[in-house]
């Protein structure tokens, strides 16, 4: 998509570009606490809660009845509700649709997907895409494919590519066989060889073209849609992740959170969250939930 049709769907987005790095200037990253230490002010603040899909709200890849309904606990508590995930487009258009949520980031911030009310008619689904994504067909991305397949084996390409947009996602743990994390990392060293943006997640290597990552689109979204102000109000914020690909948003938000299973990372992941729950993937949203919304009561 051409900056002038992001500029059309995000109609404030040329003042949130150029706002956005001094605006950044000002983060530091903080140590992990137990989300027990969340305060009452603190969470009393929380307008907005993005989380992470997988090993966040599933496990094993199975969305958990726990998750899903603390999504539900947040939506029907009146925050604003957004998964930012790697996972494709395809899976972005029913998530907007069917979950309860008020948009939703996918292919880690190429794209966003919400619907909007139209009078006493039914919803319609809206879409924008990052100004610097870059379709899927371009030729770095089969170089690293090719590269990659041959020096990792046992890789493949995730069975989900085929909804995918703007990136190319390699599968080392979706699916058997599981290859350890040292694997992932030469994956990534090869796609930035070839001039290419790679990120791992608790799945897959995700790799795309265009200088964009989940914090970005997120930003801009909040920005545009509903007059989120990046320098006053990052405290509104409650990001939950679970693996390298989350970074930039634990190192952004002061009130990141973090499930249990984040710690199989932290060789990998040089900004923790501020917060961390006892429990692992979906049980660790919840736990983190009923912090939240607890404190907020």
């Amino acid at each position: 998509m051409s900056i002038g049709v992001a500029l059309t769907l995000f109609p404030n987005l040329r003042d949130t570009l150029y706002a956005l790095p001094a605006a950044r200037a000002s983060c530091k990253t903080q140590p992990m606490q137990p989300i027990a230490m969340l305060t009452r002010a603190q969470a009393r603040r929380v307008r907005y809660i993005l989380m992470d899909i997988d090993d966040t709200l599933t496990r094993e890849g199975k969305l958990l009845s726990t998750s899903y309904e603390a999504l539900w606990k947040l939506k029907e508590a009146g925050l604003v509700v957004i998964p930012v995930t790697g996972r494709p487009a395809g899976w972005c258009d029913l998530i907007a649709r069917e979950w309860p949520v008020d948009g939703v980031i996918g292919e880690n911030g190429a794209l966003a997907f919400w619907e909007e009310p139209v009078g006493n008619s039914l919803p319609v689904l809206k879409q924008a895409f990052h100004p610097a994504a870059i379709r899927n067909d371009h030729p770095a991305l089969g170089r690293v494919r090719e590269r990659a397949f041959a020096e990792v084996p046992g890789l493949r390409v995730a069975k989900d590519q085929f909804s995918r947009m703007f990136d190319l996602a390699l599968d080392f743990a979706e699916e058997e066989p599981i290859l350890p994390l040292s694997e992932a990392s030469r994956v990534k060293a090869i796609a930035e060889e070839e001039g290419a943006i790679a990120k791992v997640s608790s799945i897959h290597v995700n790799v795309w073209m265009g200088k964009y990552d989940k914090l970005s689109m997120a930003e801009l979204f909040l920005s545009d849609r509903f007059g989120w102000d990046a320098v006053t109000e990052l405290d509104q914020v409650v990001f939950v992740g679970d693996s390298p690909n989350d970074e930039p948003m634990f190192a952004r938000f002061p009130l990141a959170c973090a499930v249990a299973n984040i710690r199989r990372y932290e060789g990998l992941v040089k900004s923790l969250p501020a917060f961390v729950a006892e429990a692992e993937c979906g049980e660790g949203f919840a736990e983190i939930t009923g912090e939240l919304l607890t404190k907020r009561s």
